[in-house]
């Protein structure tokens, strides 16, 4: 495995492979855990004691990704992302907040298919999810840490991708290199629409605008949807796909009932990608 070069947490200084260790010139240190993985959540930087996705909902989400209901979307990054990265034979790629890692270990083999040989680094600060994706990939190389303070030297990257977490936009300027890439995925109006009637009362429309929340920092190169029906034809899948939502925590007793009585649900696929670009300082 061909692993980037990281940065320590605490001091930012450059750390040092040495077997199963990373140690920065400060003498700050940290082990690779058993599954592969680094740790480089600082236990001052944690809002709670296990923070993230816990190991049911990470559970969850493994089960349902790998059903294939949106292999089409993560085509649909992957095609974007190699396109964008067609010059670079080697290019450094950090996705932030991989959850179980279904999006990342299709992305590297994407990248290996089209002839790359892709630095791809993945991290989340759920330790239950980065544990799940060290299962999938050995090539990748997974940590778990914050997005807000990524373990990567400054103006590093080619590419950073963020499928449906949290905008930074200046951490995620950081790490970028100068003209770097953003790619990004959020929900479109309609995604999930079918659900969403189920539980609530009322469905309100999201004003959710990340080109604008970005735009200090970056520029939009372009923007793509991808939107399709598909449906659920298991009960075991319905109950995946509620647990790996934050929907399944609103849920009220009769709406519950009524959807454990379920053995196939109709849904709408919509998301939005967007790729953009570092603005030069």
């Amino acid at each position: 495995m061909s692993e980037q070069t990281l940065a320590c947490p605490v001091c930012r200084a450059e750390l040092i492979h040495s077997g199963t260790n990373l140690r920065c010139s400060a003498g700050h240190s940290f082990d690779r855990a058993r599954q592969g993985y680094w740790n480089l959540l600082l236990v001052q930087k944690k809002r709670s004691k296990d923070p993230g996705d816990n190991a049911e909902m990470v559970q969850a989400r493994r089960e349902f990704l790998d059903q294939g209901y949106y292999q089409t979307l993560s085509d649909a990054v992957n095609n974007l992302a190699a396109d964008s990265l067609k010059d670079i034979h080697t290019p450094k790629i950090m996705d932030m907040g991989c959850g179980e890692g279904y999006y990342t270990n299709r992305l590297h083999q994407a990248l290996v298919d089209n002839h790359s040989s892709p630095q791809l680094s993945a991290l989340d600060i759920s330790k239950h999810a980065v544990k799940a994706a060290c299962r999938r990939n050995k090539q990748i190389q997974w940590m778990v840490a914050s997005g807000a303070d990524m373990p990567l030297p400054a103006d590093s990257q080619d590419l950073l991708c963020v499928l449906f977490s949290r905008l930074m936009p200046e951490p995620f300027a950081r790490v970028l290199k100068p003209g770097g890439l953003l790619l990004i995925a959020w929900p479109g109006e309609k995604h999930l629409i079918e659900l969403r009637q189920q539980i609530y009362d009322e469905v309100r429309n999201s004003t959710f605008d990340p080109i604008e929340q970005l735009s200090e920092q970056f520029e939009p190169v372009s923007q793509q949807q991808v939107s399709y029906p598909f449906t659920l034809q298991r009960g075991d899948d319905i109950q995946a796909l509620l647990g790996m939502t934050p929907h399944s925590q609103r849920l009220a007793g009769d709406k519950r009932a009524r959807l454990d009585a379920l053995d196939s649900l109709p849904l709408t696929l919509d998301v939005n990608l967007a790729l953009l670009r570092k603005k030069a300082d």
